[in-house]
């Protein structure tokens, strides 16, 4: 839990704030943008959330928060919150929330589907969390884009008897008893709205998932960079290699679709045209 003695001084006075464990990873500030912001390396309250739309999101990137980091002064219901997450991006698309510290908060989601639910990438745990997604139809598969993001994997399995999917090239201990393996770097369609697109770059073994040619979940491959208003990559977290990961990049540009939904990094939605149009453009600086 979040420590009054170690709130921030940037954090605005009243209800809630930020302690000085947090890790920047980010999360708080693109769930609830009118409450949190950056500074020193460090999320804060900029403000306070004045009604109760904006408390809930507030509550939501408290939930989220891998490391517990965030506090208010009062006591909230949190029923309700739970109830809110996962949070709908688009139809039957969620963000989990309850980030997981083992992957620096990357963000995992949810798709809601008659033929079974799918996770990506692991988030904690957690009590509430796995209520929801049994309430929701419960997870079919887990589908995790690199090594990094994995976190409460084996949980999920056990508690689910989910299939888990990672590419070989990121197979570590940890994750060696995972149900299917993806190999070398050509696309595996997985059934008619599922497609895997092996993206090595980041790390050996990083993929992307393609849903129904609209929804990409891209792991740490691919995100939206706000302030400059373009798709990025991460050249100073490339854990692999910078020229493959560029290749990589360019193979997207082969599918259609609108929404980037990354790890880390934030999420977009544009229209087909211009994510193409975008996607060129970063491939020529990553050059």
């Amino acid at each position: 839990m979040a420590s009054l003695k170690k709130r921030l001084p940037a954090n605005a006075p009243g209800d809630f704030y930020v302690d000085a464990t947090c890790i920047d990873c980010d999360t708080c500030r693109w769930m609830a943008p009118e409450t949190f912001a950056e500074k020193d390396g460090k999320s804060y309250v900029h403000t306070q959330p004045g009604d109760p739309e904006r408390r809930l999101r507030a509550l939501k990137a408290l939930t989220a928060c891998p490391t517990a980091s965030i506090g208010t002064e009062a006591r909230h219901d949190m029923a309700p919150v739970f109830e809110a997450l996962p949070d709908s991006i688009e139809g039957n698309v969620f963000h989990c929330g309850f980030h997981a510290e083992d992957s620096f908060g990357a963000a995992p989601y949810l798709i809601v589907r008659p033929q079974g639910n799918i996770l990506i990438d692991s988030p904690r745990f957690a009590s509430p969390l796995v209520k929801r997604l049994e309430a929701l139809g419960g997870v079919k598969t887990l589908f995790l884009t690199h090594g990094d993001d994995v976190a409460d994997h084996r949980k999920f399995k056990e508690h689910f008897g989910c299939e888990r999917i990672l590419h070989a090239g990121d197979v570590r201990a940890s994750t060696e008893d995972v149900e299917f393996k993806l190999e070398g770097e050509e696309a595996v369609r997985w059934d008619k709205e599922i497609l895997f697109l092996p993206t090595p770059g980041h790390t050996k073994g990083s993929a992307c998932l393609l849903y129904r040619d609209r929804f990409l979940f891209t792991g740490d491959h691919l995100a939206w960079d706000d302030d400059a208003n373009r798709l990025e990559a991460f050249r100073n977290a490339c854990w692999y290699d910078w020229k493959v990961q560029r290749e990589s990049m360019k193979r997207l540009a082969d599918y259609s679709f609108g929404w980037v939904l990354p790890g880390h990094g934030r999420r977009v939605h544009l229209p087909a045209d211009r994510m193409a149009t975008e996607l060129q453009r970063l491939v020529e600086w990553m050059a």
